[in-house]
């Protein structure tokens, strides 16, 4: 044998031992991002429920410090101003809002129709028998039943995102705290101040975009009304609530009603134009500004492209949550990395001022 054949394999020195750690390194983060993209609907739900804690939390501290109601019932004063009056709305304008309701889902299907003759199309409405009739009939009940099984799981979802949200505002601190232990102690304080501001910034934002959806809606139900279109409760909830969602919501809010003005006269679609974009731009020039000063505002560019990317990417459970979950990831990016990481200077949403005390909105 040679002297090579009867010299021993050298022991790993430091440098393979670097090497094999990073490699685990990249292997577990590469584990870790797949776990996160196959859970990703679970997340959401757990991020709509964090959303959920949050409004509960802001109007249980509002009513601390404005009542003399103990901050240990305070929750619980909370859902119960919001569940009487969500019932007193319901008592006061269900009947009619019901109506209304039901009224514009006859009056759409015709609107469709007429619209997209005026480029061609044949009637949607007048071909559903016949394609139900045909070997399509089948395939077309399959989705039908495929979407009432979707509504099911959404409401479904909806209440356990509810019932989550409760358990979490009645303690919101025992499950930050569970979620800090699990990253090194040295970094428990950066965390810990890092998801208090986030919180305040999410509950901030909230707060300026539900004022905004009741303006706009209210706003939107006097115009169609004053307009003469049918079902001006209606037209306006529908209007309020997809003002939730920036950008596309307001379009998606606006469909409706020019879907019916289009169906009456020119005169009428004209003074229906006119009035969402006169609305849109009280909201952009005037009410946004006012409530962004105590409140929270992202920069429109960050708004709209996190929008669209989880909207394509999560669906419409991520369009709904895109921009809650960028005032979340706006904070922790600013606070952890920019100033902390970086060394930069920058003020942080949801986080006081040393000199004034106040909430800093960028």
């Amino acid at each position: 044998m040679t002297r090579d054949a009867e010299r021993e394999p050298e022991p790993a020195g430091p440098a393979d031992g670097d090497f094999i750690r990073r490699v685990l390194i990249v292997f577990g983060l590469a584990a870790l991002a797949y776990l996160i993209w196959q859970t990703a609907d679970v997340i959401l739900l757990v991020f709509g429920a964090v959303v959920v804690a949050v409004i509960l939390r802001s109007c249980a501290d509002l009513i601390a410090r404005r009542t003399p109601v103990p901050k240990r019932w305070s929750l619980m004063a909370a859902g119960a101003v919001i569940v009487l009056a969500t019932a007193g709305v319901i008592y006061l304008l269900g009947t009619q809002l019901r109506a209304q309701l039901a009224q514009l889902f006859a009056l759409l299907p015709p609107a469709v129709d007429a619209v997209l003759a005026e480029f061609g199309v044949t009637s949607v409405t007048q071909e559903i028998p016949r394609v139900l009739g045909s070997g399509l009939g089948g395939r077309v009940l399959s989705q039908v039943a495929s979407i009432g099984v979707t509504a099911v799981g959404a409401l479904t979802n909806l209440l356990l995102v509810i019932v989550a949200g409760v358990f979490l505002a009645a303690d919101p601190k025992l499950y930050q705290t569970g979620f800090v232990k699990l990253f090194p102690p040295s970094q428990h304080d950066r965390l810990d101040g890092a998801l208090d501001a986030s919180g305040r910034a999410l509950g901030l934002w909230l707060v300026g975009q539900i004022f905004a959806m009741v303006l706009i809606g209210v706003l939107v139900t006097l115009a169609v009304w004053l307009i003469g279109l049918p079902s001006p409760l209606a037209l306006g909830l529908i209007a309020g609530l997809t003002e939730f969602i920036p950008f596309i919501g307001p379009i998606l809010g606006a469909l409706p009603a020019l879907l019916i003005a289009a169906t009456r006269d020119m005169q009428t679609l004209v003074w229906t134009v006119a009035a969402f974009v006169l609305i849109q731009q009280i909201e952009s020039n005037l009410i946004m500004p006012v409530v962004q000063r105590r409140t929270v505002s992202l920069p429109p560019a960050l708004s709209l492209f996190a929008v669209v990317a989880l909207g394509v990417v999560l669906g419409p459970l991520g369009l709904i949550l895109a921009v809650p979950l960028t005032v979340v990831a706006y904070v922790l990016v600013k606070k952890l990395y920019v100033r902390e990481t970086l060394g930069e200077a920058t003020p942080v949403p949801g986080e006081p001022t040393s000199e004034t005390g106040r909430l800093p909105s960028k």
